[in-house]
């Protein structure tokens, strides 16, 4: 009978597990980083609603990715060095707890800052 028990269990344990999975689904931000600036940059840190990433250094043409969960509502920020040693800062777009998508953070010729967010909120 315990033997039994067991097989059953475990039996629909894996036929609801698919539902389980769908319901525990949890938003996150799929962001990558750019460097179009035509030479190498460095120190980057990207600022979102209570946290931070960030990477050492990023050759010309390279990309960076990153995920992450926003928690919490905000304004984006970056902030990198290039490479005569200036430090670049800018302000992106505002990020809202449950949002989820991605993000593309693209520093051009100029150390120009462009962000294209695709970000929706799950109901």
């Amino acid at each position: 009978m315990k033997k039994f028990l067991t097989i059953g269990f475990f039996s629909c344990l894996i036929a609801l597990f698919p539902f389980l999975l769908a319901g525990c689904r949890s938003p996150f931000v799929s962001a990558t980083i750019t460097n179009h600036s035509g030479s190498p940059i460095s120190l980057i840190e990207v600022d979102y609603p209570s946290a931070s990433f960030g990477i050492g250094s990023l050759e010309p043409e390279a990309t960076f990715p990153y995920r992450f969960k926003i928690q919490g509502s905000g304004s984006l920020k970056i902030q990198f060095t290039d490479a005569t040693g200036k430090t670049h800062a800018a302000s992106g777009p505002e990020l809202v707890e449950g949002e989820q998508g991605s993000l593309s953070i693209t520093i051009g010729p100029k150390n120009e800052i462009s962000w294209v967010p695709h970000l929706s909120k799950i109901r």
